[in-house]
């Protein structure tokens, strides 16, 4: 019998964990009927589980709609997770003067299985901008973030990458092929930065340098991103090198070289 509530418990963790994922990619909400299709229980489970998750904070509901989305818990727990990423601490001063200098939109990503995680972000404080948040989740292949922490990764690493990707051209530019985008990376690596020529959103250019720790490993890039219609060839090319040496620094930060 404990053996059956057991398994019971570990459903219902499972269904409210997806839950918040699901919630983590509605911000204007989702109804329990569009939940309950989704997960594929009853509408009775589903409210259930938002109540739990409600009482403790981690939803709110907008009484009028009907609609949930992520409680102010869920950012606390969010914020301690940043606070304790040691890179994130380090690199805040470096991506600051990075924004003032640039005036474009600055990111700072971390691998996390086989993908690329945004811990951090600048906004610009221009009218036009790139749709990210800190949380956002983006493949390494078509990415300058991404590919400058991929090029760096060992050759084992990266096949293991390619092995759990699957590959799809996102604009007519994404490279789609792992023997392309090999060679794509060994150009990375001698010039220490890649760059995102509207490979992963069109109209958005990037430039983005890898971060290596004491071990010599890369544990993060930084990245700059903004709009074809500011972000042109030329100043591309000069963001590249800012981007460059802001990761050569926090990279020293962390010991790194």
């Amino acid at each position: 019998m404990m053996g059956a509530n057991h398994a019971v418990s570990v459903q219902s963790v499972d269904r409210a964990l997806h839950i918040l994922d699901l919630l983590q990619q509605e911000p204007k909400g989702i109804g329990i009927t569009e939940l309950s299709n989704k997960l594929d229980v009853s509408k009775s489970t589903v409210h259930r589980l938002l109540m739990s998750l409600w009482k403790k904070g981690y939803v709110q509901q907008n009484k009028e709609t009907e609609r949930y989305w992520l409680g102010l818990k869920c950012l606390q727990l969010g914020e301690s997770v940043s606070e304790n990423l040691d890179v994130r601490q380090k690199a805040k001063p470096y991506l600051e003067q990075l924004a003032k200098k640039t005036s474009e939109t600055v990111h700072l990503v971390t691998l996390e299985n086989n993908e690329i995680v945004y811990i951090d972000k600048i906004e610009t404080h221009a009218t036009i901008r790139m749709f990210s948040r800190v949380g956002k989740r983006a493949p390494l292949y078509c990415t300058g973030a991404g590919k400058a922490m991929l090029a760096f990764l060992s050759e084992n690493e990266r096949q293991n990458v390619y092995a759990a990707t699957s590959f799809h051209a996102f604009t007519n530019t994404t490279i789609t092929t792992v023997d392309g985008l090999e060679k794509h990376l060994e150009g990375i690596r001698e010039n220490g930065f890649a760059l995102d020529e509207e490979e992963h959103e069109e109209g958005i250019q990037c430039a983005a340098s890898p971060i290596f720790d004491y071990a010599g490993k890369v544990v993060a890039s930084v990245s700059v991103a903004g709009p074809v219609i500011r972000v042109k060839d030329e100043k591309l090319a000069l963001i590249a090198e800012d981007v460059k040496q802001t990761a050569a620094a926090v990279s020293q930060e962390m010991g790194g070289f």
